[in-house]
């Protein structure tokens, strides 16, 4: 049910952040998340399954919407020669998310059985912060396009430069109002750009990160670590996945997206890779499900220096205002469609093929480094029409898929 609320509040975005403003609302997905907060905490009271269902649903749909949201608000708000190591802050806040739940979940905390609805209802106390917070924001200027919003955000100064970017942005679009998910799938403009993001976001969700994730106590256990260490390992996990986003967000700038993504995902392959291995021998030496234990926490730092940091910053940056919220709506798609078929597959897959299903999710990453390496551009330091224009040079086996100078491409 997270799964099926976070889907509906991605493909929401267009149309809630296009009549709301940005701003307005993330201001009105927090009053939804603390309307499932007061569900959840009392479906313990009310002996109620179906408010849990309800609860996790808008809990999801919060989760689909907010993070899209944030993310388009960060990129629309931040100037270009910073925009990477804003937008690339959404990434660590989720790290910092992940964290906030393997810690209030140890039994010390709240992860005893008479504690499980306040356990459920811990992520509502970020949502109070940012309704408290959200009003004193101005809306993002990409949005209004007003100076008074860049004055506020950036401070005193001159910014010709980034409002001659947006109105050389809004002039390109030549008054075009914002597109359908629909119409941007028929807009042969952009099909690199989609292409881009449905390898990159599929690899991702099949990295094996997510799997980690929600069964790292059974990937500890299948490793033979003992079940009374599994939850310190995993809280031990989620510090190293913040901390590297952080890194990653010093480094962003200066390597570049291109790099952090190909190497990312390339060492992430040969680490799944590793893993099968140390799997498939952890009981010749006692020591090698440690050694599976280190590759996982390798994994992740990876994970988190490479793709999770940099895919807030690429897909803001890889489209135009026009096609933006419907290209959150798309992203956001294969983000909870794969999240939820991984949710109900894994459990199974990692039953029927135990340890080589590692396999299949190295392939995924090698794949995306592939492709990252021999086709996505470079977007660090570059305006967005700038960035449409490398796109537009994009060649497959040396013929341009456009039959012109212009964005059109053809599969």
């Amino acid at each position: 049910m997270y799964a099926v609320g976070g889907l509906l509040g991605s493909m929401s975005v267009r149309c809630i952040a296009g009549r709301f403003g940005r701003k307005r609302a993330m201001i009105w997905n927090n009053v939804v998340s603390i309307v499932a907060a007061v569900i959840m905490f009392t479906s313990r009271g009310a002996n109620s399954f179906e408010m849990i269902l309800i609860a996790r649903f808008l809990f999801g749909f919060t989760a689909g919407l907010g993070g899209n949201i944030h993310a388009i608000y960060l990129g629309e708000s931040s100037p270009k020669k910073i925009r990477g190591m804003v937008t690339l802050t959404s990434a660590t806040f989720i790290s910092i998310g992940k964290l906030s739940g393997q810690f209030f979940g140890l039994r010390e905390i709240l992860g005893r059985e008479d504690s499980w609805n306040i356990l459920l209802c811990v992520s509502t106390c970020f949502s109070v912060v940012q309704l408290l917070t959200l009003p004193f924001f101005p809306e993002a200027p990409r949005y209004l396009l007003i100076e008074n919003a860049l004055q506020s955000l950036w401070g005193r100064g001159e910014y010709k430069l980034e409002m001659t970017e947006m109105v050389l942005e809004q002039a390109s679009i030549k008054g075009e109002t914002s597109k359908s998910l629909l119409e941007l799938l028929r807009d042969r403009s952009v099909r690199w750009q989609l292409i881009t993001m449905v390898v990159v976001y599929g690899c991702i969700q099949f990295s094996g990160i997510t799997a980690i994730s929600v069964f790292s106590f059974d990937i500890f256990k299948e490793a033979g670590i003992p079940l009374d260490k599994i939850r310190y390992v995993t809280l031990g996990v989620g510090v190293s996945e913040v901390l590297t986003s952080i890194t990653c967000g010093l480094l962003i700038e200066s390597v570049g997206r291109r790099a952090l993504l190909w190497g990312g995902f390339g060492a992430m392959s040969t680490i799944m890779i590793l893993i099968t291995i140390t799997l498939n021998l952890k009981d010749y030496s006692f020591w090698i499900p440690y050694s599976t234990v280190g590759l996982i926490f390798l994994f992740v730092i990876f994970y988190g220096g490479g793709p999770a940091g940099v895919l807030p910053s690429l897909t803001h940056e890889i489209f135009i205002q026009s096609c933006r919220p419907a290209a959150f709506v798309f992203t956001g798609i294969l983000r909870w469609l794969g999240f939820a078929v991984l949710g109900l597959v894994f459990p199974f897959l990692i039953e029927l093929l135990k340890s080589v299903s590692f396999v299949l999710f190295a392939c995924m990453c090698l794949l995306a480094s592939f492709y990252i390496f021999f086709y996505l551009p470079e977007t660090k330091g570059k305006t967005l029409l700038e960035i449409s224009e490398e796109f537009k040079n994009i060649t497959l086996c040396e013929n341009p898929l456009s039959d012109d100078k212009t964005l059109e491409t053809r599969l």
